[in-house]
């Protein structure tokens, strides 16, 4: 999401990488004939569809279930995965430089700074509010999946069930009780959309002095401390669909009143990429459809935990759905 990213340095954007070129053939005679065969193709080539994705792990692979299901429906693709941050992969979608890739929800609040709207806090009013407001701009969202990677709070296992911990009503009674130890980033403690709001919906406060305070947003650093209790740390900020959730054994504290905007993954397209594919919601809807959060946990562990590459772990599921049907 937007307001967790790293971005880019004052010092300009990271570049994005153009296509390949052909090597030139030597030789006048060879390069003109090389020239006219290629002028050739190239105008008998369809246009690629160009995929881009943020660096993370999530967009890593939410990149690659795009790029497989389109090759799979007969789609011309160019893979341009792990670009950056999300300014910069906005940037090279409304440039044009992309023709779409996996973005949330939540992050079209802080795009059109509407982040106080009580749309934002439920996934319908959210979806309907980032289609309205990207409409304007030539951008088409597509169907999200049903799994919000929202800021969450995740609790020690043993103390979750020890204590009968399973929401935020909960993890604050245990704030109350001088119980608690979180680590998170600087901006989760300090932005009012992150542990500020869940301070406010659920009615407690957690001093500075129980806090300990990462200026990177990593969630793999915060999550293994809560998890290994490092410096008598008990709970981690996480966000809902990390992969390494289940194999810390940290439980996630629900937030029944909603504390969070909702952040939930679709495809995000050009508006004349669409019309010239208008069969490429027929291949992305079902896909984004089956992505729920235990889906999309269990394919970001096999990427985060076991060691496999997004593009393998994505093949592999696409591979499995396929031979479903």
């Amino acid at each position: 999401m937007l307001v967790r990213d790293t971005f880019p340095a004052p010092c300009g954007p990271k570049a994005v990488p153009g296509p390949s070129r052909r090597a030139v053939i030597a030789g006048v005679g060879a390069a003109a004939f090389a020239a006219g065969r290629s002028g050739r193709a190239e105008a008998a080539a369809p246009r690629p569809l160009v995929i881009g994705s943020k660096s993370d792990t999530e967009g890593a692979l939410l990149g690659n279930l795009i790029a497989g299901a389109l090759e799979g429906a007969g789609l011309f693709v160019e893979r341009r995965l792990g670009l950056g941050p999300t300014l910069i992969v906005r940037s090279a979608l409304l440039s044009g430089e992309l023709d779409l890739y996996p973005e949330y929800t939540g992050n079209v609040a802080f795009f059109s700074g509407t982040e106080t709207d009580p749309a934002w806090k439920a996934a319908e009013t959210a979806y309907a509010a980032a289609k309205r407001l990207d409409r304007v701009r030539g951008l088409i969202w597509l169907r999200p999946a049903p799994a919000d990677n929202t800021w969450c709070i995740a609790v020690n296992g043993a103390l979750a069930r020890a204590e009968n911990l399973v929401g935020m009503a909960d993890f604050a009674r245990m704030v109350g009780a001088d119980r608690i130890r979180l680590a998170a980033s600087t901006e989760f403690v300090e932005s009012p959309a992150a542990l500020p709001a869940f301070e406010a919906a659920y009615g407690f406060h957690l001093p500075t002095n129980r806090i300990v305070s990462l200026p990177g947003g990593d969630t793999a650093v915060t999550a293994r401390a809560a998890a290994e209790g490092i410096s008598g740390i008990n709970a981690g900020m996480v966000y809902g669909t990390d992969g390494a959730l289940s194999a810390l054994d940290l439980v996630v504290m629900g937030d029944p009143r909603r504390a969070q905007i909702v952040y939930e993954p679709a495809p995000v397209i050009r508006a004349q990429t669409l019309e010239r594919h208008p069969n490429i919601p027929a291949a992305l809807d079902p896909l984004f459809a089956a992505l729920d959060a235990a889906t999309l946990r269990r394919l970001n562990a096999a990427v985060a935990v076991e060691g496999r590459t997004a593009e393998a772990v994505a093949a592999e599921w696409l591979g499995q759905r396929a031979a479903s049907r």
